[in-house]
């Protein structure tokens, strides 16, 4: 039986705790990975504020990097000393969703947010308790035992602590403008929150061309450094952005409107309804409450003006292609990863590194293992 320090998130609690916990030697189609580095998600707060409600105790974490250190039977897809990524969104490659180009809703993911394996199963264990792991990962460890479904191969010479990133936020973002969004050469895109999925939502509308992108966030950091990465205008209130975008357009309203906000709710979904114009398309990547209703709008008026509303899971990516895809325009100098980590922590750290991205101080915080 292996061994690992992870953080640990009981019923309850507001904090994560620092265990040691044993970790199953992998089994058929699994393997185990040693993590380079974890990213800070605002997905794992959920777990904390009850936005996510798992099977507790779990382990949190669903952004990580590492190295194969073993493979169990059956394990096709990557070998011993491979370098990769995890995919918090598991692709088999041969369920309906995968086989018709949407592996982001592979039927893998059903127990996702649970902790739990497909099977119902666990791979970490202490005291005589099953400890659950988030998104079949819990990157929030020193090692794991994981799904090869869970993996994706990248080119040995990209630095790991960087490549992290990819894992969620990026394609989660990037996907949103270009897959999601379709923002296209001359269109006027809007995003509300500029956190780790926002800014790159951001990345994405700029490199697919967009004239104007106008972001929305309460934040200055943030606002600033939207501008950085390149949005023509960041504004504190979407009362002020909608002013803005309505000259923008001389009146015709934006063609996309980005919803990237941690916690959706039904005011910001109206903001993004009424700032697009017909035709235009809102997506909603934000996250919320599974029971709570966050979407009110006159059925009249969309229907009047053919706006789309639509929902968006990983950026509506292929995490097995998308991962390297992104990888590779990061090493070609057209996609920006190291200026997106503002800080970087300890796993002793990690409850620093949330009060961080709670205070808006961070864009994406990373915990490095090494």
């Amino acid at each position: 039986m292996l061994k690992t320090r992870a953080a640990v998130l009981e019923e309850g609690s507001s904090k994560f705790e620092i265990m040691e916990l044993d970790v199953d030697e992998p089994g058929v189609g699994e393997v185990h990975i040693k993590y380079a580095a974890a990213g800070l998600c605002h997905s794992d707060l959920h777990l904390i504020d009850g936005d996510i409600i798992p099977r507790f105790p779990i382990v949190a974490g669903h952004e990580g990097s590492g190295v194969i250190e073993a493979v169990g039977p059956g394990v096709t897809r990557v070998k011993e000393g491979d370098h990769v990524v995890c995919s918090f969104m598991p692709s088999c490659g041969t369920c309906r969703y995968c086989a018709s180009g949407r592996s982001n809703l592979c039927d893998l993911g059903a127990h996702l947010m649970k902790g739990e394996f497909m099977d119902g199963s666990f791979r970490y264990h202490a005291n005589g308790r099953d400890i659950g792991q988030l998104c079949m990962l819990g990157t929030f460890s020193e090692r794991a035992t994981i799904s090869q479904y869970s993996v994706v191969k990248v080119d040995d010479w990209l630095p790991l602590k960087t490549a992290v990133l990819v894992g969620c936020g990026v394609p989660t973002g990037w996907g949103t403008a270009v897959n999601a969004g379709g923002v296209r050469a001359g269109d006027t895109a809007v995003i509300y929150g500029i956190g780790g999925i926002g800014i790159n939502a951001l990345q994405g509308a700029v490199h697919s061309g967009a004239k104007y992108v106008v972001v929305v966030d309460p934040v200055e950091f943030k606002r600033k450094t939207a501008l950085e990465f390149g949005a023509t205008h960041a504004f504190a209130s979407p009362e002020e952005a909608a002013v803005k975008v309505k000259e923008l357009t001389w009146g015709q309203g934006a063609d996309q409107a980005l919803v990237t906000v941690g916690v959706v709710d039904e005011k910001v979904v109206s903001d993004a309804f009424d700032v697009v114009g017909k035709g235009g398309t809102v997506v909603i990547t934000g996250q919320s409450r599974p029971d709570k209703v966050t979407i009110q709008i006159p059925s009249a008026l969309l229907v009047r003006s053919e706006k789309v509303i639509r929902g968006c899971q990983f950026g509506s990516s292929n995490p097995q292609y998308d991962i390297v895809k992104l990888l590779r325009l990061y090493n070609a100098g057209k996609l920006k990863l190291n200026e997106l980590i503002t800080k970087r922590y300890t796993l002793d750290q990690v409850n620093d590194g949330y009060q961080d991205l709670r205070d808006g101080k961070i864009i994406r915080g990373v915990i490095d293992f090494d």
